[in-house]
Parts: C-alpha cells; structure tokens; sequence
C-alpha cells in the first residue's frame, strides 16, 4: 500500500500545486459556461419576448358545458371551495 507520507516532500508540493491549478481551471471554466449560459438565456428571453409581442392574440376558445345537476351536499362542497379560492386571492 502506497501512503502520502512516504511521498518526498518536493513530489508532495508538486502534486498539491498541479491539483491546486486544476481546481482552480476547472472552476473558470465552469464559471464561464455558467455565465454565458445566463447571458444566452437573457438574450433568447428577450427575442421571443419581442417576436411574442409582434404575433397577433386569439382568443382562447371556451369550452362548452352542459349544465349538470348537483345534489344539497355537493351544492355545499362547490361553495366552500368557491369561498376558499376567493379567500386565497385577498
């Protein structure tokens, strides 16, 4: 078995300064995908948000339902939920 004590001293140093360099090429790289990422991200935004705004709206089309019948208890239920929705929105 090989151990880190049995290294000499000017190996050691070397090893530790070349894991050193290439933690440190390793997180600038990283850190300038990340950067270009952002900044691609930003401009696509912005172009679509552009290309967006240049597209005519329509109009969702409504869903036609039938009316259906609700019993006393679920008549009940439906206006809880309707006054908790409304609840939530103040």
């Amino acid at each position: 078995m090989f151990l880190v004590s049995q290294l000499p001293t000017d190996v050691l140093r070397q090893q530790l300064g070349n894991g050193v360099i290439l933690m440190l090429l390793g997180m600038a790289i990283v850190f300038l995908f990340l950067t270009i990422l952002v900044f691609t991200t930003k401009i696509i935004s912005k172009i679509v948000g552009k290309i967006e705004a240049r597209a005519p709206q329509k109009a969702a089309p409504v869903a036609e339902t039938a009316p259906v019948m609700v019993s006393g208890a679920d008549a009940e239920i439906a206006a809880v939920i309707a006054a908790a929705v409304v609840k939530s929105r103040e």
